[in-house]
């Protein structure tokens, strides 16, 4: 079975590193690279970050390309104020994780995107999972890259539930511009993995124990994330479930291998880009009310279990086993 081919765009904090962790060890995907944008920390330490966590499950073949380090409009991000002090605690700005020996590309994200998509003939699934200031960069500057792309699978956005505020969350809120300048524009497929799937696939103190248990560098570095983003949702943004976090990005990433992961409705998608009280919010036309054809396949459930499993299943194996699955 061919590899599934993938590009990351990361900000990379806790989430980000278990998402960049599972897709470059899984046999069935082939990380192509990781783009980093502003967001969960300012861009320079997302870059470090990505490197780093490659580097330590001895990925370093994987090349990151640094990107924007502001949104296309917003003048006032980032800033110290209230959201870096909840990224703070969630994320951190540097991972404990051992620093990289090398170095970022010297090419931009935002140009390596575009070359990547007009040349290549193979089908290279885009995963966003930060604000889409790159995203929308690139479009803009090589609108065909709509055509190029076979799907993007963006985490953001949530319907019933915001996390930065009451109504947005927190990669729309990010860049809500440039979110509308994603959503709008006609992609082939577009798979949108809100907050309402992402909180059904809570991750356990339990758990954790399951992955440092592994005894590899992914299985501890992945506890070690996870541990401490149930430590800061449990002090201020408590689950339904104590002593459980969403680790959101990796489960865009355990949809490319298994789809059962998330169940998805057909919908239209619009960000909110003035609202006083909901900027940055995903309206998500459940009851079609708006008129617009529906582009997105929003994600509402996922399978906690299934997620779980195949954490376990990709940490737990030697960097040696990995390399030995074959998949042509």
């Amino acid at each position: 079975m061919a590899k599934r081919k993938l590009i990351l765009d990361v900000d990379t904090g806790t989430d980000d590193a278990v998402a960049v962790m599972l897709a470059a060890l899984h046999p069935a995907l082939d990380l192509v690279g990781c783009t980093t944008v502003n967001g969960n920390v300012e861009v320079q330490y997302c870059t470090d970050n990505t490197l780093r966590v490659l580097d330590h499950v001895g990925r370093s073949d994987i090349p990151v390309y640094e990107g924007l380090a502001r949104p296309l409009v917003r003048p006032d991000f980032p800033i110290p104020r209230a959201v870096n002090d909840l990224a703070g605690q969630i994320h951190g700005r540097t991972l404990s994780v051992p620093p990289s020996g090398r170095r970022k590309a010297d090419v931009g994200a935002v140009e390596f995107l575009i070359e990547t998509y007009r040349n290549t003939t193979d089908e290279i699934t885009l995963v966003p999972v930060a604000p889409l200031t790159n995203i929308a960069t690139a479009l803009t500057l090589y609108p065909k890259l709509i055509e190029r792309v076979p799907e993007i699978v963006i985490m953001g956005g949530g319907h019933e539930v915001g996390n930065i505020t009451p109504s947005a969350e927190f990669n729309i809120w990010g860049d809500p511009e440039a979110a509308s300048i994603v959503f709008a524009a006609k992609f082939r497929k577009i798979t949108m993995v809100p907050l309402d799937a992402t909180h059904r696939a809570l991750v356990s103190y339990d758990d954790c124990e399951n992955l440092r248990a592994l005894g590899t560098p992914a299985g501890t570095a992945a506890a070690e994330f996870i541990g401490h983003r149930i430590q800061a949702h449990d002090a201020i943004q408590r689950m339904a479930v104590a002593g459980t976090t969403p680790v959101h990005d990796a489960v865009c990433v355990g949809y490319l291998v298994d789809p059962a992961i998330i169940t998805t409705r057909r919908h239209r998608v619009a960000v909110e880009t003035s609202g006083t009280l909901t900027v940055g919010r995903t309206v998500i036309d459940t009851h079609f009310r708006g008129g617009g054809e529906p582009q997105c396949d929003v994600a509402f459930d996922a399978d906690a279990g299934r997620f779980i499993a195949l954490l376990l299943e990709t940490f737990g194996k030697s960097p040696r086993h990995l390399a030995e699955c074959h998949y042509e």
